[in-house]
C-alpha cells in the first residue's frame, strides 16, 4: 500500500483548516485516515502549524512520502531536514564545444 503524508480540508465553507493525516494514496482527499499527526490553520497570524514530529518521523521511515505541501511545512518546522540549496544549471559546454568544432 503507497502511503503518503498529506493535508485533509476541515472547517466550514470559506474558511479552511487542515489536518496532518497518513492515507493511502490512492485514497479520496478527505476519506478515512490511517492516523492524524497534527493540524495546519493558515488563515492565523502567524499561521499556527502543529505536529507530531515522533509520529510523522516514524511514518517516513517506514516509507510514507509527504505531499509537496506537507513536505515544505515539516522542513519549516525542522521535522524535516532542509532541502540543499539547487546548484545553478551547468554551463552548456556541450553546445559550446559543438560550435566551436563546426
Amino acid at each position: 500500500m503507497a502511503v503518503r503524508i498529506r493535508l485533509t480540508r476541515v472547517g466550514a465553507h470559506k474558511q479552511p483548516s487542515y489536518r496532518v493525516v497518513v492515507a493511502d494514496s490512492r485514497s479520496a482527499r478527505d476519506s478515512r485516515a490511517l492516523e492524524t499527526l497534527g493540524h495546519y490553520n493558515p488563515r492565523t497570524d502567524p499561521v499556527e502549524f502543529k505536529v507530531d514530529a515522533e509520529k510523522a518521523q516514524a511514518w517516513m521511515a517506514k516509507g510514507a512520502l509527504p505531499s509537496d505541501t506537507v513536505a515544505r511545512l515539516f522542513r519549516a518546522a525542522g521535522v524535516m531536514p532542509a532541502e540543499k540549496a539547487a546548484a545553478a544549471p551547468a554551463p552548456k559546454a556541450a553546445k559550446a564545444s559543438k560550435a566551436a568544432a563546426k
